[in-house]
């Protein structure tokens, strides 16, 4: 039975690579309970749980999330893709308005609700934009739903007991499966493949993309600012840029990350992964065999929309994260280590040969 003194959390998104990482660190701290929600469900350990809910379905979550009486932390770090900026908004806002309202009428000890968004509350997908971006910038022309998201919180909270942060990461890299948006894969099996076919690793962005300035945000490293942010009473009611802390241009990462596949690289040459890519499946199932990897289907493996968007970036997409540091959250992670850390993880899980 829980008593007041522990800490429950509930991260909704579980199975994502931002709640796997965050799932890790709560079971690793050892003073939490953690209840993970997920379409798929997961692995249970002696301090983790998880749940099989359908967010988008209104009863769904009143049913399953309503005994959930213990919960005093809720991690929203959940995402449904969709075609469009505008339909993003709609299903995305609807699950976080699900979880809380089926979470807050039934959990007297709820004291927090972290929401997980990143630098499109800036507007760093649509162009160039203010860098470095900070926590203070205006909003842009909607549709955002991160924007929406955070809105409803904040009139949510008004009178209420409990407190919200948002964590703004840029780019999350780690392991995940079955992940729309998991740049780290999409590095890694776009190695993988040039490997197998004795080609070297080119670039495929943009013009101009090789030469911009970047950051990324480690997973592990997001997971202990999200349970900072969620504790510390100061970070109440506020938002923060989380990002590995160093800054990198592709032209000098792509050449190590390629090394790390033992292989050369030739001139960058713009290309869609979503299109080169897509008569690769009989070639993966190949390479699944060959090389005696884990049976994950090409689906799985494979986030390259999303490789799209991050490299045809052809301007800086940096934040400024020295808020966190002012309200007490010093960590940092080396983003070249981090990448050849993921690419080493990738080959030991056997994901990649």
């Amino acid at each position: 039975m829980s008593t007041a003194q522990q800490k429950v959390a509930l991260v909704v998104g579980a199975q994502g690579v931002i709640g796997r990482n965050l799932v890790e660190h709560l079971d690793a701290l050892g003073d939490w309970e953690v209840i993970g929600l997920s379409r798929r469900g997961g692995e249970a350990t002696s301090r983790v749980r998880h749940l099989s809910v359908d967010l988008l379905d209104r009863d769904d979550c009143a049913k399953k999330l309503g005994e959930l009486t213990e919960v005093t932390h809720i991690f929203y770090a959940a995402y449904q893709d969709r075609p469009t900026w505008a339909e993003l908004v709609p299903p995305n806002l609807a699950m976080l308005v699900n979880v809380v309202d089926a979470i807050e009428p039934v959990a007297p000890g709820l004291t927090h609700v972290s929401l997980m968004q990143g630098y499109k509350v800036y507007g760093a997908h649509l162009g160039p934009f203010k860098t470095p971006a900070r926590e203070s910038d205006p909003h842009h022309m909607p549709p955002e739903f991160n924007v929406d998201q955070q809105a409803f919180l904040e009139r949510r909270q008004q009178g209420a007991s409990w407190t919200w942060t948002a964590l703004r990461p840029s780019v999350v890299c780690g392991f995940a499966l079955g992940n729309p948006m998991n740049l780290a894969m999409v590095i890694a099996v776009y190695g993988a493949i040039c490997k197998e076919l004795g080609l070297p690793m080119r670039f495929p962005g943009k013009p101009g993309a090789y030469d911009r300035l970047l950051e990324m945000t480690d997973a592990g490293l997001l997971a202990k600012a999200t349970v900072w942010a969620a504790t510390d009473p100061r970070c109440a009611n506020q938002a923060f840029n989380i990002n590995n802390g160093d800054l990198f241009r592709w032209n000098e990462m792509w050449p190590k990350i390629a090394r790390f596949f033992d292989l050369d690289v030739a001139d960058p040459l713009p290309m869609s992964l979503e299109v080169v890519m897509a008569d690769k499946e009989p070639l993966w199932r190949e390479m699944t065999q060959k090389h005696g990897l884990e049976p994950h289907s090409y689906a799985e493996v494979s986030s390259w929309r999303f490789g799209d968007a991050v490299f045809a970036w052809d301007y800086d997409v940096i934040a400024d994260g020295s808020k966190a540091r002012r309200f007490g959250f010093h960590e940092f992670v080396d983003t070249e280590q981090m990448f050849l850390d993921i690419l080493a993880d990738l080959r030991e899980r056997r994901i990649i040969p």
